[in-house]
């Protein structure tokens, strides 16, 4: 028992001794302390006594020396430049304050200017021990400057800074961006893997069309090591997204041109994604937001590798891009350009696009260009046009046929037997009702392809062609003052055109398609689909641009053309000489085997159900 309580002393006396010492230690490190921030406020009152700085003058502001960071004193504006683009780097934040673009113009015949310092607010953040950096709240000194590159440096107090280092590649519109720390490491935490950028952007209304514009208006990103871009679009309200995988890009996209973000070592999972629509007249499409972060080391032996690309969504120019970002890594922004669904991406890039760039390299008008394009494409597309036609014109050459079966079991209890006797006589001479679909199928992703296409096509902006000012834009000839509810101001004379010449195409169509034996009642209702249309057409399309509208009457057009001709070259009668032919040669062939048809075994086994229970009942 006295062994105990002489170790209680001991250990009392030990705790008393590590008190005394700690409170000597604090109280020696408030006098450091103290004696620094005597230091600090002389500075400050000697910089307000030497009348540095003018508080009439915005750019200006007082410098907390007792922060150490920031030092410098005024804010200045570095400019890096090339044959493509301008861009304006500011001091205060060391970030982008406005992007100008040299070979394309807005609508008031000036360049065009991506953002300039009030619609944009671009802030790095990073963590610190006793301090958090906030890169907007504080001034960079321009070290190195020169047109295609640049050093912002946050100085210290204390020997260190952060270096944000530009370098503006030639003929591109790709700009690096590395964020590099010297000599900060007691400043950050050693375990500090990552720095956050917080980006905010109004976009402006480049075109002419604002529904038409901020439908195409996106907040576009890609996922790391996949292919495929994902967007969060929006027209009525605010929409966010935190994806959960790492990102490569994120891009703040109008309808022609982007501001894109790029990592080389991708952005961390869970960045939130945030886009918000405005109404018309503001003179901005969308307030776009991303939050994301970016791999950092506080040591300074490695840089956070950054990307801008500022300039056209020009689906070439994009992907030449690609190759100056990065050589491991297939960053692949040309996916910003939104071409469609895997296969109508397809069918643009390696049909439409390919024949676009032939075409547009003639030096033709882009109305010819539009033009040619559709014809071409009719032509590759006719053997399944053909095919389609041909089919619905055997069954109007049994036509006769059908109408004896149809005589024959005139009752509606024997609709099924009807049904089935008419699939024989098909199946008989080789025709099959659903011939025609699969031809048809097949064209649809060349029609899809030139819905996605023409829209993103940069090519057509603010070309003319006849009565349209602008392709991309929609034609106005007829306009007023007045909002007509789903309508408008203007009524677009392409638009026109292509319902009208969609209702008669409807109408050759539906001549064809009501001669089909046995499906006069079942077409009814499509017959109504397919005259409601058009006028569904020009409630949409009204304020879509002339060139899309244009390409669809051009298309409308020459289908009518090749059903014309088709009709006047197809001699029915002769087709069912053809058919008693070809039918009489497979009796006589004794090689010949006999196929059976899904269908018409579907149909013996639901008759042969029928009659089972028409037997049980009796």
């Amino acid at each position: 028992m006295q062994i105990v309580d002489k170790r209680n002393y001991v250990s009392l006396l030990l705790i008393a001794v590590l008190v005394f010492a700690a409170s000597f230690l604090m109280s020696k490190d408030r006098k450091s302390n103290g004696a620094k921030r005597q230091e600090y406020q002389e500075k400050v009152d000697s910089a307000r006594a030497s009348k540095v700085f003018d508080a009439s003058k915005p750019d200006q502001t007082i410098v907390d020396y007792s922060q150490g960071l920031g030092l410098s004193q005024q804010q200045e504006n570095v400019v890096l430049e090339n044959s493509k683009v301008r861009i304006v780097l500011s001091s205060k934040g060391g970030v982008p304050q406005s992007a100008e673009l040299f070979d394309y113009k807005d609508q008031q015949g000036n360049n065009v200017v991506l953002f300039s310092s009030d619609e944009i607010s671009l802030n790095v953040r990073i963590d610190g021990k006793n301090r958090n950096i906030s890169a907007k709240e504080l001034f960079f000194q321009p070290i190195s400057a020169s047109e295609e590159q640049a050093v912002m440096r946050l100085t210290t107090d204390f020997g260190g800074f952060i270096d944000f280092i530009y370098t503006l590649q030639p003929e591109s519109y790709v700009l690096n961006f590395d964020i590099k720390a010297q000599g900060m490491q007691d400043f950050f935490y050693s375990d500090l893997d990552h720095i956050s950028i917080d980006w905010i952007q109004n976009l402006r209304q480049q075109e002419k069309g604002f529904e038409f514009e901020q439908r195409y208006s996106t907040l576009t990103y890609k996922r790391n090591d996949q292919a495929k871009s994902k967007y969060v679009n929006v027209t009525k309200e605010t929409k966010t997204e935190r994806p959960d995988e790492p990102l490569d890009w994120v891009a703040f996209k109008n309808q022609f041109f982007s501001t894109i973000l790029i990592s080389k070592d991708a952005f961390a999972a869970n960045s939130q994604l945030s886009s918000m629509p405005y109404k018309k007249g503001v003179g901005y499409m969308k307030k776009m937001m991303a939050k994301v972060q970016v791999p950092f080391d506080p040591s300074g032996s490695d840089a956070s590798e950054l990307c801008f690309y500022f300039g056209p969504n020009d689906y070439k120019i994009l992907r030449t891009s690609n190759a100056l970002i990065s050589d491991e890594h297939k960053m692949r922004i040309h996916r910003v350009v939104d071409l469609g669904w895997p296969v109508v991406r397809e069918v643009n890039r390696f049909i439409i696009i390919p024949l676009f760039n032939l075409l547009s390299g003639w030096n033709m008008n882009m109305g010819l260009v539009i033009l040619l394009l559709t014809i071409i494409i009719k032509v590759i597309v006719y053997p399944f046009t053909y095919k389609s036609y041909m089919s619905s014109a055997k069954m109007r050459a049994l036509k006769p046929y059908v109408d004896e079966i149809n005589k024959k079991y005139p009752k509606q209890e024997d609709a099924m037997r009807k049904q089935q006797e008419t699939m024989s006589l098909y199946s008989k001479y080789g025709v099959s009702p659903m011939g025609g679909c699969l031809p048809s199928l097949i064209q649809m992703p060349f029609w899809m392809a030139l819905f996605f296409f023409v829209p993103n096509a940069i090519e057509l902006r603010q070309q003319s062609f006849l009565w349209a000012t602008d392709l991309t834009g929609f034609d106005d000839i007829i306009h007023w003052n007045a909002n007509i509810p789903l309508v408008g101001s203007h009524l677009s004379i392409f638009c026109i055109l292509f319902c009208a010449s969609n209702v008669i195409n409807t109408v050759f169509s539906m001549r064809q398609q009501s001669q089909a034996p046995g499906q006069e009642q079942s077409m009814q209702m499509m017959k109504w689909m397919m005259y409601l249309m058009p006028v569904i057409f020009f409630f949409t399309f009204n304020n879509y641009s002339s060139g899309l509208n244009y390409y669809y009457f051009i298309s409308a057009l020459t289908s009518i053309l090749i059903m014309i001709y088709l009709r006047r070259t197809t001699d029915e009668k002769k087709l069912l000489a053809q058919l008693e032919a070809n039918y009489k040669a497979k009796q006589n062939d004794p090689n010949q085997k006999p196929k059976v048809n899904s269908m018409m075994a579907r149909l013996e086994a639901l008759r042969a159900e029928q009659e089972r229970l028409e037997k049980m009942k009796k």
